[in-house]
């Protein structure tokens, strides 16, 4: 079965079908993303795939071309502030629904990357692997990944010591050499630090 097979699948029952993903769970640093994406019956997108799958160039190019072909779509963020005091499954969950609700017209369904699904008032199915498996879900994936890197390549600019563009806030080697030299900024997850600072403190006894 397609990526638009499956989504086309649910169309016999539901009008609007909207696909939901989040980027940036992982991350030291940075804002969690969220996209919900809603395609007119019919729509096929060539190309579309999981974001993880595809590369940056080829992200870009299907950026544009979901927003143009979308009947609707929706980016919306969780900050580190929220990050920090709601913890970041709730905060993906929250930029999801955040994205859904800021659609102008309410899904018939929303299918949910993952195992989990955010509290919204319409029908939600919860798509494990689901960004390789719905177009509308590897929709949302795409406007998510690419929103959210390009908001670390402002945050590059912004704090050029930690070298956000490079490794986008993941936590790789560049960066806790960065992180080693100028320590935290302000817009490092505090709580996903604990371990870097536990095994620092180990290394200075």
């Amino acid at each position: 079965m397609t990526l638009f097979e499956f989504d086309n699948a649910y169309r016999d029952k539901y009008k609007l079908v909207c696909g939901c993903d989040e980027a940036g769970r992982g991350p030291l640093a940075g804002d969690v993303y969220a996209a919900a994406v809603v395609f007119p019956d019919g729509v096929l997108i060539e190309g579309i795939n999981d974001s993880k799958k595809l590369s940056e160039k080829k992200r870009e190019q299907l950026f544009d071309e979901i927003k143009e072909k979308a009947l609707y779509w929706s980016i919306k963020t969780c900050s580190v502030a929220e990050i920090e005091q709601y913890n970041i499954l709730n905060c993906a969950m929250l930029a999801m629904k955040r994205a859904v609700e800021d659609l102008p017209e309410k899904p018939d369904i929303c299918l949910i990357d993952g195992n989990k699904t955010p509290e919204l008032d319409t029908e939600t199915r919860a798509v494990i692997g689901g960004d390789a498996k719905s177009q509308a879900i590897a929709a949302a994936s795409i406007l998510a990944k690419v929103a959210r890197d390009r908001y670390m390549l402002e945050l590059a600019e912004k704090y050029p010591e930690w070298q956000f563009g490079k490794h986008k806030g993941y936590g790789t080697k560049l960066h806790y050499e960065m992180l080693d030299k100028y320590g935290e900024s302000p817009v490092h997850r505090p709580s996903f630090l604990t371990k870097y600072y536990a095994r620092k403190a180990k290394q200075d006894e």
